[in-house]
Formats: structure tokens, C-alpha cells, sequence
């Protein structure tokens, strides 16, 4: 394995990976979260730095592209990270506004941050879009969601189409269930009923289930393929959702 392969490359991750960092790259971390700052102060290896945006507006992108242009002088990838149910229920029990928040969480900020980036990758001759999408676009108790992640991988393919001709790659992985520590910001600030917790764990079974592996992935086994898409060693992979769920294409 090259253990260098992001060096000399500038990278904005919405969302953390510290991986990316260990492997050369300067990164740049985007997050609502105040404390995105102490989690870029973690990383090992790299320049990074960490920038406080709301990516469910069109403005938080933008200024987080031009911050990263500003600090490391451009942006070669972009790996979109930010999205997740925010709860889940059969469909008929979503209210309106509850439909509107889901697809703002997992939608917009992936459909903001790459229309924000497209001009600095184009400026710099290139470059490459990493999309984090879901199995979920078929599962239950999460219809909104699942729209929501349907459209990345729409975006996915139609912006690779689109922007070959500008040397820019942009491909996605969709993972499955995965085991992640406790959120630091919780899911639904509101919390959950013991019905919705019910939902859920229909749904965790469900997803669980329609895995050949039968168990959720760690979040190492989630990193590795978004890092192998952004590297060069993928240079001839564009369009493509990549299923890492444990056999479950969804």
C-alpha cells in the first residue's frame, strides 16, 4: 500500500477523516460542529485545519471552498460526508416538515459543496468527488432519507458524465449499517420515543439481514474504498457507486 498516496494534495472533508491526513494529504475539515477545530487537531502527519459551516446552505459551502483555496492555495478532492437519518418511522407517520429536514440534511450539502468546489477543481485542471451515499436506497422506516441518498447517486453519475471533459472524477460509495462511536451530536436533538426506537430496530434488523455477512461494518472497512476512490490509484474509476454493505446492494 502507498501510505503517501495524498501527498502533495489539497482536500476538503466535509465530515472527519483522519486518514487521509495520516496519508499525506492537507485537509481541510468542514463541519457545523465547533469542535471540528480539536478533531482536525488530531490528525497525524498532514496540515490540517478545521472550518466551523452550516452545509445545508448554499453559503456554508461556498465559504468553506474559498477557505480551503485561501489556506492550501486549491482544492484537489472533495469528499462529502454529511448526511444521516434523523429519524426513523414508516413514511406515513413523517410530518411535511420532517420530510423537508431529511432532505436537507442528506441532500443538499452533498448537491451545495459540489457545485461550490466544480470552479476550483476546473481552474486547477481537475481533480476528484468523493460522494458518501447508502445501501439505504432500498430499506424501510427511512423512505426521506432514502430519496435523499438516491438523488447522490444520481448526482454522482450525472456529474461525471457532465465534467469528464474537465478532467474531474466523482464517484461514491454506498455503505450499509456500520458501527460508529457514540455521536458527540445527537441524531434527533428531540429524541426518541419507545416507538421510534422500535422503527429503528426494524430497521437495524432489516439492514442487518439483507447483508451475506450478516453484521454491520466497522468504520475502517467504510474508510479504505472512500479513500481509494479519492486517490489516483482509482484514476480510471468515474460514475461509480461502489455498495461496501457486506454483499447488500441496496
Amino acid at each position: 500500500m502507498n501510505t503517501q498516496r495524498f501527498a502533495d494534495k489539497f482536500i476538503v472533508v466535509t465530515g472527519a477523516a483522519l486518514r487521509a491526513a495520516a496519508e499525506g494529504g492537507k485537509v481541510l475539515f468542514v463541519d457545523r460542529a465547533d469542535f471540528v477545530s480539536e478533531v482536525a487537531a488530531e490528525a497525524k502527519g498532514a496540515d490540517t485545519a478545521g472550518f466551523v459551516a452550516d452545509l445545508e446552505t448554499y453559503e456554508g459551502a461556498r465559504s468553506a471552498m474559498e477557505f480551503a483555496v485561501r489556506t492550501f492555495g486549491g482544492i484537489d478532492i472533495l469528499i462529502n460526508g454529511v448526511g444521516g437519518a434523523i429519524r426513523m418511522r414508516p413514511f406515513a407517520e413523517f410530518e411535511p416538515a420532517q420530510i423537508d429536514a431529511e432532505i436537507r440534511r442528506s441532500l443538499m450539502p452533498t448537491l451545495y459543496a459540489c457545485h461550490a468546489v466544480l470552479p476550483h477543481l476546473i481552474k486547477r485542471g481537475g481533480g476528484t468527488i468523493v460522494n458518501v451515499s447508502s445501501n439505504a436506497t432500498r430499506g424501510i422506516r427511512r423512505v426521506p432519507y432514502s430519496a435523499a441518498k438516491g438523488g447522490v447517486n444520481a448526482m454522482t453519475q450525472s456529474l461525471a458524465m457532465e465534467y469528464a471533459e474537465h478532467n474531474i472524477r466523482v464517484v461514491a460509495t454506498a455503505p450499509g449499517g456500520t458501527d460508529a462511536p457514540p455521536r458527540r451530536v445527537p441524531r434527533n436533538t428531540a429524541g426518541d420515543s419507545e416507538q421510534e426506537k422500535a422503527w429503528m430496530g426494524e430497521a437495524v434488523k432489516q439492514v442487518t439481514e439483507s447483508t451475506f455477512l450478516k453484521r454491520y461494518g466497522s468504520i475502517d472497512e467504510q474508510v479504505a474504498p472512500i479513500l481509494f476512490l479519492a486517490s489516483d490509484e482509482a484514476g480510471y474509476i468515474t460514475g461509480t457507486v461502489l455498495p461496501v454493505a457486506g454483499g447488500d446492494t441496496g
